[in-house]
Formats: C-alpha cells, sequence, structure tokens
C-alpha cells in the first residue's frame, strides 16, 4: 500500500511537487484554480475527494470540527447539506461563519477556505434532496441529528415509520433540512514541496476583486 501511495504522489510531480506552484497573480481566478485541483484529486484514487473538515464556533468562540462532503463548488462559494437542528447548524445560525479545508493527501495538496455562511435557496435544497437515494430521503426524516438517542432500535423504527408514511408518491423535503453555502473571503492552496519547503499561495477577496500573495511555509 506505502509503495502504491508513493507511486501515485511521484506521479503528481509535474503537477506542483517538484515544480511547484507560480507565483501568485491579481488575475488568477481561485475557483478555476480549485476546480483543477479537485479534478486532480477525483483522478488520484482517493476515496471521497469531496470530504472537507467543516469548523464552525459557538457565539461564546468555541470551536467544533467534523467532515461533510462538498455538493457544489462555484464562483458564487462552497455547498453542503445537513441538518438545520444539527450542531453545526446551530451554530452557523447563531455565528455564520466558518471555515473549511480539503486534505488531498497523495497529493501533497491542501485548500482552506474562510467566509460567511448563508443558507442556500429551498428550491436548491428541494432538487439535490431530490436527487438523493429514497433511503437517504428518509434517512433526513428519521435522523434527529446530534439529538441524544436512547437506543439504535429507536432510530431503526422511525425508518420503518417514516417509509410507511411515505410509502408512494415523492418524499416531501422536510423542513428541517437543506443546504448551505460557505462564501469565501480567504482562500489559501497549499502544496508540498521537497524539504518542507512547501508553497502557500492566498486569495483575499476585497469588493469584487481577489488580491494574490505567497506566505513561507
Amino acid at each position: 500500500m506505502r509503495i502504491l501511495k508513493n507511486l501515485r504522489a511521484l506521479m503528481t510531480s509535474g503537477a506542483g511537487i517538484v515544480v511547484g506552484m507560480p507565483d501568485a497573480e491579481s488575475d488568477t481566478d481561485p475557483f478555476r484554480l480549485f476546480d483543477a485541483w479537485f479534478e486532480a484529486a477525483k483522478k488520484s484514487g482517493l476515496f471521497l475527494p469531496e470530504a472537507m473538515t467543516l469548523a464552525t464556533a459557538s457565539p461564546e468562540g468555541k470551536p467544533s470540527a467534523r467532515a461533510v462532503l462538498l455538493k457544489q463548488a462555484d464562483s458564487d462559494g462552497f455547498v453542503f447539506y445537513t441538518n438545520y437542528t444539527s450542531r453545526k447548524a446551530i451554530e452557523l445560525e447563531a455565528n455564520p461563519h466558518a471555515s473549511l479545508l480539503f486534505h488531498w493527501h497523495i497529493l501533497q495538496r491542501q485548500v482552506r477556505v474562510e467566509g460567511r455562511v448563508e443558507r442556500v435557496s429551498r428550491e436548491e435544497s428541494s432538487a439535490y434532496y431530490h436527487s438523493r437515494p429514497r433511503g437517504s430521503q428518509i434517512g433526513a426524516w428519521a435522523s434527529d441529528q446530534s439529538s441524544e438517542l436512547d437506543a439504535r432500535s429507536t432510530l431503526e423504527q422511525r425508518v420503518k415509520d417514516y417509509e410507511k408514511e411515505f410509502e408512494t408518491g415523492e418524499i416531501p423535503l422536510p423542513d428541517h433540512w437543506g443546504g448551505y453555502r460557505v462564501i469565501p473571503s480567504r482562500i489559501e492552496f497549499w502544496q508540498g514541496r521537497p524539504f518542507r519547503l512547501h508553497d502557500r499561495i492566498i486569495f483575499e477577496r476585497e469588493g469584487e476583486e481577489w488580491v494574490t500573495h505567497r506566505l513561507y511555509p
């Protein structure tokens, strides 16, 4: 397994490990660069390259982090979906700022995103919800996410109850379920380099423009 990982890493050398990233330029589009890196991650053989760490904080500044899945990325931001009664959602409603971390270890790459957060439209949430497997749609109804569960059997019974309730026809989108969009104000691209002399390029939003610069590793 280690040999396979090393071979995959070597195959990426021309994409950054040896050559590295060019100097930051003010006309560079961070979303275009993210798309290129995300495509490379999907082709690398990584399991769930769309996995990202989402960090939130309470109004008192107490942080928490968990892995979620990226469902959309474009110039408007980075979208994920969740239960609106979950801990992450409660913290985001009270403190609508978050950070994301993508770590693609085979490629020796990381992307860090910081920005404000808003709910996506109900139409967007509905479109994604109804693209999910029927079992996942039922799960969104059955799980009172982040609340205390007395026994696994209780959850399983709730699943059966909702399967019976929605036995036929389209399953409606729950009011307590939908998406959030992280609208970035800062994006950092980190490329591993030999001897820990890594490349770090920062994009910071100023109005409608992005200002770029390089950081010491």
